[in-house]
Parts: C-alpha cells; structure tokens; sequence
C-alpha cells in the first residue's frame, strides 16, 4: 500500500496468544505475544537467534558505564527497527524481540546520563517500540515522540515516516486521544497541534487523504488543511469534505464547506468553488466566485448553474460594476431554456401533443370507469385541462387550450371556480416561453368572466417560473390586482407574483405584497397567500422586516383568525424564509415560543424543520419523532364528509403540528441517502402505531423523500395505502404516487394508477386525484422533473423545494384545499419543475452533438486510484435525458469540459491534446 512498511503494518493484527509463559516476565498489559512457535526457549532459526542476541546485546550496552558506546547502539537498533523485513501477518522481529526489554529500556530512559541527541533517539526508539504496547491506555508512542521532539527539535514528515506507515497511524489515534483528554482540562495543545500538521503532511503525500481530514477534525483545526493540499491531492481531499458535510453536526459542516472553497479557489477551479459558495448561500462568496475567472466561456457555463439555482441576478452585479455582455445575461436569465428545451422534445421525439386518451389508455381500464365520468363531467374536465397542462408542460402546443379553437377551449368546458384553473395550465403549457406566452395569454384578461380573467393573472405568473425578463412583464401586469377587490384576482395576482419572482429576492415585489400582511382588514385568506409568496420570492434568504411582519401578525391577530385553516400557509411563508439557515432561526423559534396559540408551536416546527432542511441532522429529526409519538386526538371526531366545502373556515384540528412533524422528519432527511433510508423505517412505524393525522401525513412525507425517484419499496408502501379504508390516507397516497413518479413515464406506476381509476370509479374524489397523478407521471411525455437535487445532488434548489411544500401542505386538507376551490395549488408544483436533459453547446452556445455515457452514479469517495463514476452505462449523442440519479461523462477524448457535473447545459471546447484531433 504506497510503500508501507510491511513490517509495521502487521501491529494491528497481532493477536494475544492464549498459552503464555507464565514465568514470562513481561507486564500482563502486554499487547505482543510470540506465537507458540517463537516463545523464548523454543526452537528458532540461526538467523533469527542471531538477531535476537544482536539485539540483548545492544541493549546491554545502553546499561554500561561507558557513555562512548550509547550512540552507537542506538544507531544500530534504530538501523535494525527501520530496516527489518517480514511477512504482512506478523510483527517485525526486531519489535518482537525487543518487546520483553520494553520495561527495561523505560527505567533506562529515566535514569538516562547521556546528551539529549542521543536521549532524542532513544525517545523516538521507545516512542515505534511502545506501539506493542498500545492497549495499556498510556498513550506512550506519543508521549514519548514528543519527548524526542522537545529534545531535538521538531522532525519533519520525512522523519516520521522512515518508521512506516503504521507508526504514523498510531499517533493519528493517540493525537485524537490526547487532544480530547487535554481539551476536557483546559490544557494546551499547541504541540499536539505541531506534531499533527506533520503527520498530516506526510498523510497527504501518500494518499492517506481520509487518515489526514479526519485528524485535523478530531484536532479542530480543518482550516489548516489548505496549505499542505497540492495540485495532485486537492480532488480527493475535497471530494471527502464535501461528502463529510451531511454527517457532521454545526458548525463543522459549515467549516467544511468553507475548507473546501477555499482549497478550490486556490487550485482555480472556480466552477467546484461556485458550487460550494452556492451551497453556503453566501452572496458575497457567489459573487466572487463568478467574477473570479478571466475566460468569459467559464462564467457563461457559472451563469447556468446559477439561473438553474434561481440566484438572485442582483447578488452578481450592482449600479457602479452592471454586467454589460448579453449573452452572460441571457444565461443568467435563462432566456433560451424555452427553445432549447422544445428541439430537445423534438430530437427525442416526443415533441407531438399527446391525447388525454394517450395518458389515461382507456381502452386498458374497466369500462366501467368510463361510464362513471358523466357523474360529474365539470370535475372530469378539469382533471383533463390539469393532465393536459402537466402532460405538454414546456411545449407550447397541447390540443385543449393553447392550440384549441376558441369555442372548443377547455376553459370553457368547466365551472365557475374550474375556470381559473383551466385558463392558469396555458401558463403551463407554454412554461418558460415568455414571448408566445404573453401573446396568447392576453386574450383571456378582457374575459368578462372574473375566474377565466384571474387564471389568466396566475398564467402569467407560471409561465416566468425559473425564468426572467429584462420587461418584468409579472411585476407589470399584476401589480394592478394585488388591492383588487375581487378575491379570485386578487389570490391569483398575489400567488402569481410569488411564482414568477421565487428566490429573486426583489424589494419591489415586497413592497406590494408586505402591506397585505401588516393590514389588519384583509382576510387570513389574503394574508397567508401574501405571506407565502414572499415566502417564495426571499426564499432561504430572510429579511428582518418580512420575518417580523409575519410575526407581529400572529400575535395581533384573533385567536379565531389564526386557526383558520389557511393559517397553515402563513407558517409556511415564515418557514420558506429560512430553508437552509440553520442556527439563523433561531432568535424567531425563540420568539414563536412567547406567542400562545397552537399555531406557534406548528410554525415553530416547520422553521426548524426548514432550517434544517436536506442535512440529515439526527437530533432535529429525534425531537420531531418525539412530537410523533404524542397522542392528542383519540377522541376527536371526524369531519362530516358533506361539509368539506366548508372546511376552510372551519377550525384545524389540534393536532396539525403532528402533520407539520411527519412532513418535516421527510425534510430534514431529504439529502441525505442514509439518513432517507432510516426515515423509511420511521415512516413505517408512523404508519402502524401514528394516529389517524400522521398516517395521512406518511404518504405526502414518503413522496418528499423520494420525488421523481419512483423505488419500488415506496411505490409497493404508496400502492398499498392507496386502497386504505381512511379515504384521507388513500387520496395523499394517491397523489405521492405522481408525486414519486412525476415525469418518469414509469410504466409499472401507470399500470397501477390505471387499476387505481377502476377501483375508484365511484368515488369522484379519488378519480379526480387518480387522474392528477396519472398526468404528473407523464410530466412534460417524460422530460421533466420535480426534484429539488441538481448538480450531482450536491445542491438543491431551495425553490424547488419551496414549490413542493407548498403543494404537500395543501394536501394536508385536501378536501378544504385542491378538493374544493382551491385546486389551483397544483400548479405551485411549476415552482419545481425541470428539464431532465444534458445538452451540450460549443463555445459559442451553439448545440454540439457528442457522445456521452450515461449511467447510475457510484460514490467513489476514498477509493483509491481513478474508479469509474458511473456503473452499467450506455453510450448517447447528446440531447439526453438524464435520468433519476444518473451521471453523464465524455465518451471521447475529443472535446474539454468547462463543468465536471454533466448535466441541463455543459459547455465543451477542443480538447488540444487529443491525437485524433
């Protein structure tokens, strides 16, 4: 192993021998034992008698008068140690042989007469010999090394490793050991610290990078670790530090990150730093790391990155430095992402509308099911116009509303509130197409019917999800509703406005939306929805005035008010602000915890929670198991199904925050691949011993663990509780099933929705969701998805998770939320939805067709060597569509990436080493 020495690298395997001499006269505590072959007295080889006396004999002459032989001796033990050979699965026989004098030699050492140079080398002697003695707790390699170092000086890494490999580790372990028992008595550690940044030098030069990180961690001293990394090193050091991060508690996953910034930033690798900085959500780093290369094609290639995260643009220029290159700018506004993404449709194929009889594949179901869909054919036609929206989302070119002739819309063949949904899916047809949207979307605001006219509002807001405009056309056609007296233009003015700037963090946007959470006439409904959207504007980014807005209006507000059930949207508004915060929330939970209504304690949860969110952090996700675990609802009766209408205005049930702690348990663990595993467990125990609210809330929780990323495991959980005889459980159930397998085209998903539509045909609740789920699964024919995890999945799109709990939290009532009037609330889901795709462009952005291997991603940290990425890969010309947790790579030498991530845009340019070229 990188040329350790074999001899102490067999110390770890010794084992103790049963049938001991008992006349032996060594210390009991002894951790080396001859075997049986080897015992004193027992038959050993000339060679190795030789050695043996050698050794007595210099180890005698250490004991004489004659001062004039010490330093020869010891240079000929420290010869004999350093030189011996022997097999990987014994100890070196100098060490064994020696391992009876160990006591001697200490008394030696104390009584020692000599020079300190020559008592320095007899300190380090002791220091390798004291390994075969390592189980007594004493920590003598190291005591004894540092003695050698306060004699002569301190040694370099060179030093430490002529003794092997295996000597070095030993004092890795008892630096640790030592570093903690002095820390607990306040002692000092400046030369625990000295000898460990050696050791770690000499980690680094022989590929030890895990041995050296994990020192430095155990010694609270990371930040050291920049200055020993070079050239040939850093990949590997910071590949472990970024993967440390999720397992680590604060502020040492902050520090890690950081490390990892800096060490990237010192090797110019500015795309791996951006990363990281993005990671951090800190704007001053972002800025930096953008604005640090010289080569305008990098930041193009950073600007990508950047619009897929939603970055504010604001963060990377101001008045006095403007970004003046424009087609920087229409990266960072991601103004192609609509023509890019069609002949992205139209090279896979998949760019011809589909048929809602293409979706649903009637011909496969009962017949029965479609004799049923005359029972309430307004709620059928509105699961169509939904399905139809999901289904041709970004393509601009479905057959019931965009491309539809005026009279035979779909927007006319719903009912009164359907109407607003049914107009709202044109903004989703036509996702990110700013300029055909804007067009076809105008003719239905000089609609005389108020819910076609307020759908168009929110259409607008949709179709500049994830996008923006130099015209900030949403903030220009909106802005005149948001004190309309009208609710439903209002409401759609409001969300619109919270869709289109999500994550923009833009003071204009706040300055309307702010007054209708500080005015005490408006309506909770108004209020909540306010809060909400700015919730998705300032998105992980909290603002001081927001957040005490939010605040002062739980505690001024009628106990009556607060329990209405749109109060649930407030607390997320509250929550949204600090997603990826952590320690930054907690002066507001303090806050929460003076207010006196149930509600505080529920936002208290989802603030926690989002902090938090995508981190796997143990304790937060045991005290939410805790919330779980009470029984507060035994007794509570269940809502009369004939009055969900009105559920809206009624009172929550006392046990909401269990919901909230359900949903937040799958947040926290979102990240996290074995923290997510664990939480599947959970989720099962929720389901067999949680009451009746926290089995509801299971399913959304399994479909915020797994979006996009239909397993089998949750899929055979969801399919089961689909037929659950709690219709609440079965209809979110339902719904995380689309959710779990949006836009995966999954065929053994779509075969159960479609037995789901037969088993439900009598219940137009279910058929309705069943039909929901069946459009999400084929979202955008296969080419979109909802989950947050990008880059990797070394970043997630606080957005993105934005969109997903708002709409999660909406099915925590269905029946009051999308069941009634307001089913609008799918289309936060747009907040969340993107292109599945890598395509690559030259450096002039124009497509360039290459071959690339797409494949399961492998994890490879701390394996050695270069290990292959990807597993059981094929070979693609680009487009492709990258699916769940698949990784891209060059199949050819030909062409150099700008980015290491393959994924949505990677720029090439010519590789100028390639021979073919």
């Amino acid at each position: 192993m990188d040329g350790e020495d074999p001899q102490l690298a067999s110390l770890r395997v010794l084992s103790k021998d049963p049938e001991e001499k008992k006349e032996d006269e060594r210390p009991k505590e002894t951790a080396l034992a001859p075997s049986k072959d080897e015992k004193p007295g027992s038959d050993l080889s000339a060679e190795d008698e030789q050695l043996k006396t050698e050794l007595e004999m210099l180890v005698e002459r250490l004991t004489e008068a004659n001062k004039s032989l010490y330093r020869p001796a010891l240079v000929s033990l420290q010869n004999l140690i350093r030189t011996s050979t022997s097999s990987l699965t014994s100890v070196p026989k100098p060490l064994k042989f020696l391992h009876p004098q160990y006591p001697k030699l200490k008394e030696l050492y104390a009584q020692w007469s000599g020079d300190d140079a020559d008592k320095a080398l007899f300190a380090e002697i002791l220091s390798v010999l004291a390994m075969t003695y390592s189980n007594t707790g004493e920590r003598e390699t190291l005591a004894f090394r540092l003695a050698a170092d306060r004699l002569h000086g301190q040694p370099s890494a060179e030093d430490l490793g002529l003794w092997g490999h295996e000597y070095v580790r030993h004092l890795c372990t008892e630096l640790g050991e030592e570093y903690n028992a002095r820390s607990e008595k306040e002692q000092d550690t400046a030369e625990l610290l000295q000898l460990a940044l050696l050791v770690v030098q000499f980690s680094l030069q022989h590929n030890a990078e895990v041995d050296a990180v994990d020192l430095l961690l155990e010694l609270e001293a990371v930040e050291q670790l920049p200055q020993f990394v070079t050239k040939d090193t850093f990949e590997r050091v910071c590949l472990y530090l970024v993967s440390c991060v999720n397992l680590l508690v604060p502020p040492d996953d902050v520090l890690f990150l950081r490390t990892a910034r800096e060490i990237y930033r010192q090797q110019h690798r500015w795309f791996e730093a951006l990363v990281l900085a993005v990671r951090l959500a800190d704007p001053a780093a972002i800025r930096a790391d953008f604005e640090a290369p010289g080569n305008p094609v990098m930041r193009k290639q950073m600007a990508y990155l950047l619009a897929r995260q939603q970055i504010p643009v604001e963060w990377l220029h101001d008045a006095e430095h403007p970004i003046e290159d424009t087609e920087l700018l229409d990266c960072l506004y991601g103004t192609h992402l609509s023509s890019h993404f069609i002949d992205f449709a139209k090279e896979l194929s998949v760019y011809e509308p589909k048929s809602l009889d293409d979706v649903y594949k009637t011909h496969l179901e009962n017949s029965r099911t479609a004799m049923s869909t005359a029972v309430d054919s307004a709620r059928g036609n509105l699961a169509n116009a939904f399905v139809n929206a999901f289904v041709n989302a970004g393509l601009g070119n479905d057959p019931l509303i965009v491309q539809a002739d005026e009279g035979n819309s779909y927007v006319y063949k719903t009912r009164d509130h359907g109407m607003l949904s049914a107009t709202a899916s044109a903004g989703l047809c036509l996702l990110w197409d700013t300029e055909l949207g804007l067009s076809h979307i105008d003719k239905y605001t000089y609609s005389s019917e108020e819910n076609i006219k307020a759908g168009a509002l929110l259409a607008y807001g949709i179709l500049h999800s994830g996008v923006r405009t130099e015209m900030d056309a949403p903030l220009a056609l909106l802005s005149e509703h948001i004190e309309s007296k009208s609710v439903p233009l209002q409401t759609s003015a409001v969300v619109g406005l919270g869709l289109a700037y999500a994550g923009a963090c833009r003071e204009d946007v706040q300055a309307l939306l702010l007054p209708l959470v500080q005015d005490e006439a408006s309506s909770m409904q108004t209020v909540a929805l306010a809060a909400l959207a700015l919730g998705f504007v300032y998105v992980g980014a909290p603002d001081g005035e927001i957040v005490s807005s939010i605040l002062q209006t739980m505690m001024e507000r009628e106990p009556a008010e607060l329990s209405s059930s749109w109060s649930r949207f407030l607390a997320l508004g509250l929550a949204l602000l600090f997603v990826g915060q952590q320690d930054n929330s907690d002066a507001t939970i303090e806050t929460l915890k003076a207010i006196e209504h149930p509600l505080a304690r529920e936002v208290q949860i989802l603030v926690d929670a989002t902090s938090y969110a995508g981190t796997g952090n143990v304790l937060k996700i045991q005290t939410l198991l805790h919330y779980c675990a009470e029984h507060v609802s035994a007794d509570k009766p269940e809502k009369d199904d004939e009055k969900a209408d009105d559920a809206a205005d009624a009172a929550p049930p006392s046990d909401l925050y269990q919901a909230f702690a359900v949903l937040s348990i799958a947040l926290v663990a979102m990240g996290e691949d074995v923290g997510a595993e664990m939480t599947l467990r959970h989720m099962s125990h929720l389901l067999h011993y949680g009451d009746p609210v926290i089995r509801r809330t299971v399913p959304l929780a399994l479909a915020l663990l797994n979006p996009s990323n239909p397993a089998i495991p949750v899929l055979d959980t969801l399919s089961k509780l689909s037929h659950d005889s709690d219709l609440d459980v079965a209809l979110n159930a339902i719904f995380a099933m689309g959710i779990v397998g949006a836009g995966t085209n999954n065929a053994r998903l779509a075969q159960r929705l479609r037995q789901l539509a037969s088993y439900y045909y009598k219940e137009p609740s279910c058929l309705f969701v069943v039909r929901i789920a069946q459009g999400l699964v084929q979202m955008g024919k296969g080419t979109l998805g909802v989950d947050p995890y990008h880059c990797d999945r070394q970043l997630f799109s606080r957005t993105a998770v934005a969109g997903l709990l708002a709409t999660l939290l909406a099915f925590t009532d269905a029946r009051a939320f999308v069941l009634g009037r307001e089913h609008w609330m799918l289309f936060f889901l747009s907040a969340a939805m993107r292109p599945r795709f890598l395509i690559t462009l030259d450096e002039s952005l124009q497509k360039l067709p290459v071959s690339v291997r797409v494949g399961k991603a492998v994890d490879v940290v701390g394996q050695a060597g270069k290990p292959r990425t990807i597993s059981g890969f094929q070979t693609h010309t680009t487009p492709v569509r990258l699916g769940t947790r698949e990784r891209g790579v060059l199949a050819t030498e030909e062409y150099l990436s700008y980015t290491p991530v393959l994924e949505n845009f990677a720029i090439l340019r010519k590789n100028p080493g390639n021979e073919e070229a």
